[in-house]
């Protein structure tokens, strides 16, 4: 009996600690709360993955990791306070072999995922000093980052400077998860509005169902291919796929969104794998993705047939040490799949330590 018991308390244990969170620390994370993304040998740090890792580090129950991140993004990419300016999106060794930002605009998504982190970890947390910095980051943000689109509405610029033209906006719809808009409506209506800009973006630029990495809103020709990336999708993209199937089922926008995006199920399923990169006019895909994009389709693909296969190709071939971009979509994807975290209606994150079996275990 007793070792009945072991062995369920054991099982418990496992569910209720996130190992890949675990992995993530030692393999990315420096002492003092640095991501670091070692791909292409350059060890840079980018405001991205600095609010990706606080997400996770909430998502973990890991408050020591976030107040570590947190100081760290304030001191190297804010000069100090989040609050004073939004963090630049480079760090990284300079030309005279000194480190500090590279360059110093804003990314909007990383902007969003930080003030996101912060409003949940002061409700989650119960602490009035996160929920203040969050309130007033959203409201810097909005300063910054948020226009008045000509013919299309309120939106988000994926950084403060060099995305706006006289008479054309250049646009990334990964960049502003819907779940993450409906919880900063709570706390000012002009989200509210960038939702429903957003609502149109996913829809009305992607005619053939499937995402693209930028596209390009023309006041008087409406959406358009973008000059730089062309009528690709693949990289920036998947993350669309990936907050959609993170959506809470009764959130209104879900239904027709999921429905629209129907084709990258049918690639997937068709190919065994989904595709690396999809045609945005034509709907074709090419390539074969790593592994981070099964991953961040299987909240997506929940309730189909390829769910299954997807999440088998996680578990066999989870990303190594020097894949961080894959690391973070399947800390993303197979962290939702595992019940770590979801989000509600209202865009809260619901999170498994919460439970009175997880706080049993501790």
């Amino acid at each position: 009996m007793f070792s009945l018991l072991l062995a369920i308390n054991s099982a418990w244990a496992e569910v209720c600690h996130w190992q890949e969170w675990q992995s993530f620390r030692q393999n990315y994370i420096s002492r003092d709360g640095r991501v670091i993304d070692p791909a292409d040998g350059k060890n840079i740090t980018t405001s991205e993955g600095q609010s990706y890792a606080l997400f996770f580090a909430l998502v973990a129950n890991d408050r020591d990791q976030f107040n570590q991140l947190l100081t760290w993004t304030e001191n190297n990419l804010a000069a100090g306070h989040l609050t004073d300016r939004l963090a630049g999106w480079l760090w990284g060794k300079k030309s005279d072999d000194s480190w500090g930002i590279l360059d110093t605009n804003s990314a909007s998504d990383a902007d969003l995922w930080i003030a996101y982190s912060l409003l949940e970890a002061g409700r989650l947390w119960h602490s009035r000093n996160y929920q203040m910095l969050g309130t007033l980051l959203l409201q810097r943000i909005v300063r910054e980052e948020v226009v008045d689109i000509a013919n299309l509405g309120t939106m988000l610029l994926p950084g403060k400077i060099g995305f706006a033209a006289e008479n054309s906006w250049r646009l990334n719809p990964s960049y502003q998860p819907p779940q993450l808009l409906a919880r900063f409506s709570q706390i000012e209506k002009i989200w509210a509005n960038v939702a429903k800009t957003n609502q149109k973006l996913l829809l009305d630029a992607a005619p053939a169902g499937v995402a693209a990495d930028w596209v390009v809103w023309r006041k008087d020709q409406g959406w358009q291919t973008d000059s730089k990336t062309g009528a690709s999708g693949d990289y920036d993209a998947i993350r669309v796929y990936l907050w959609l199937g993170m959506l809470s089922d009764d959130s209104p926008e879900k239904s027709a969104l999921i429905a629209h995006y129907q084709p990258m199920v049918t690639l997937t399923q068709h190919a065994g794998i989904p595709p690396e990169t999809v045609n945005t006019v034509t709907g074709e895909g090419s390539g074969t993705a790593p592994v981070g994009f099964s991953a961040a389709l299987l909240p997506f693909l929940a309730g189909s047939p390829a769910q299954a296969v997807q999440r088998e190709r996680v578990l066999n071939n989870l990303p190594d040490s020097n894949a961080y971009y894959n690391n973070v979509l399947t800390l993303f994807g197979l962290g939702w799949d595992r019940h770590y975290y979801r989000f509600n209606q209202q865009g809260e994150l619901q999170v498994f330590w919460e439970s009175e079996i997880c706080k049993n275990t501790d």
